[in-house]
């Protein structure tokens, strides 16, 4: 899973994009992998809702930039978990979790916790995806 955003892997979420993996719909194969096509499907649609919030009327106000990639990350992995209890399989660890108990879960022991971008990488085209409206008022 990806990191919950923070002060210091704010920028990277925001600069660094476009050097971070996507998954377009015929990387994983077709059978038996639908878990792995979820969790790319989660990848996709936060990087989606970070460039609106690292962009556009958000990045015109910096400070609002880490609120709103934080309630994207939370609204993204949401939405992951209702897609993994809609399915017969077992669902991911930490969509078992409720409150922050959940956020931390998915908050540990992460691969990129920095949102480094990886070296000679250019993401495939994924299309943007929808669902997302940052709620300023909650920041």
């Amino acid at each position: 899973p990806p990191a919950c955003p923070t002060v210091h892997n704010l920028a990277a979420i925001c600069h660094s994009g476009h050097g971070r993996p996507r998954y377009p719909p015929n990387f994983f194969p077709g059978s038996r992998f639908s878990h792995f096509r979820r969790r790319g499907s989660a990848i996709n649609r936060l990087e989606s809702w970070f460039s609106l919030c690292c962009s556009g009327q958000v990045a015109r106000q910096s400070h609002l930039i880490l609120c709103c990639t934080r309630q994207a990350w939370k609204q993204a992995l949401s939405q992951f978990c209702d897609e993994e209890y809609s399915t017969m399989t077992l669902p991911y660890e930490c969509c078992a979790e409720r409150g922050e108990a959940r956020w931390m879960c998915f908050d540990s022991e992460l691969p990129n916790p920095n949102y480094s971008a990886t070296p000679d990488y250019t993401p495939p085209q994924v299309p943007d995806e929808p669902g997302f409206s940052f709620d300023s008022n909650a920041c």
